[in-house]
């Protein structure tokens, strides 16, 4: 049977010499990094549960790509490069094949991005992925939750709801036909972290977050933190592909709460719309304006016609939610 130290030298040990942030990687009590002079540190973890956050059984490769994606998110959602992180997993056995599928997933991503392995953990136990990531960023440039202005624009990039549609495909809550459950699963199991466009709107969006537990929900948390409140559209919301297909209550509740989106939410200045599409069309990421923030606090919802529609969104919450 292998070994914890056998398993780390062969699935997760490797030449760091081309990757110069790195000063000191796997193999000793504690990673070194060489974060860029002047630059601030940009620091967050995430974990991945098997029955919570992914069903049992789940692809290996695509967990791999998975639990390094939702990280790199969070760095995008602050502007920030990667650097490096830390992986700690827990496994039920050292099954050789899974942990190739699931480093081939990892390395992928990481190597995309140039942000390296530096260190972690493994252990014996339920399934669970635990990453923390290390990025950098300029001083004053991070896109904070708590720097909305009233009068921005909303934005949010790329697609909204259809990872949140193959879940309930999955669950057998909608029916999809199979064409239509896998191209909803790639969002839901391979998402793509923006961080190119993370690093564009340096300086020109005010605030941002990443989609992870839903629309309404984590602008919400900028909206919390800024003092403030919005207005969204939601006949401007940009729907997936295959949620497109769908009845329009359930366009509207997916695409608000679904969650799992791991989009980038940001407001900006009227006066930068300019800006915000030429960042988007550097980082090839499409971006849609969906509403405006406003004075009052709390979230209003409107159609295209500026009616107010009665509507209760509820995100995700590892807490409440079932």
């Amino acid at each position: 049977m292998i070994s914890e130290f056998d398993l780390i030298a062969r699935f997760f040990t490797r030449d760091q010499s081309s990757q110069p942030q790195v000063a000191l990687g796997i193999g000793d009590d504690c990673a070194l990094l060489n974060p860029t002079p002047g630059m601030m540190m940009a620091i967050s973890s995430d974990m991945l549960v098997e029955g919570r956050h992914f069903f049992p059984g789940a692809d290996a490769r695509q967990l791999g790509h998975k639990c390094l994606a939702v990280n790199l998110s969070d760095l995008a959602a602050m502007g920030a490069r990667p650097l490096g992180f830390t992986l700690a997993l827990s496994l039920p056995q050292a099954d050789e094949a899974w942990l190739a599928g699931f480093a081939a997933g990892l390395f992928a991503l990481a190597d995309a991005h140039d942000c390296a392995l530096i260190g972690g953990d493994t252990t014996r136990g339920p399934l669970n992925i635990c990453i923390t990531i290390f990025g950098e960023i300029p001083p004053g440039l991070a896109l904070r939750r708590d720097a909305a202005e009233v009068g921005d624009d909303i934005w949010v990039s790329g697609t909204l709801g259809d990872a949140r549609l193959a879940l309930a495909g999955l669950r057998q809550d909608v029916a999809l036909d199979p064409a239509s459950q896998a191209a909803a699963a790639a969002r839901l199991d391979a998402p793509t972290p923006r961080v190119a466009l993370g690093l564009a709107l340096r300086g020109v969006a005010h605030a941002a977050i990443d989609i992870s537990d839903g629309l309404s929900g984590d602008l919400g948390h900028i909206l919390q933190r800024s003092g403030c409140g919005a207005r969204i559209d939601l006949d401007a919301l940009p729907l997936g592909p295959v949620l497109a297909r769908q009845p329009q209550a359930l366009q509207r509740a997916f695409a608000l709460a679904g969650g799992d989106d791991y989009e980038l939410c940001f407001t900006a200045a009227t006066t930068q719309r300019a800006a915000v599409l030429a960042a988007a069309q550097a980082a090839g990421t499409a971006v849609a304006r969906i509403g405006s923030i406003t004075p009052a606090g709390g979230l209003q919802l409107v159609d295209a016609s500026g009616a107010t529609l009665d509507l209760h969104p509820s995100s995700f919450d590892h807490f409440a939610s079932p």
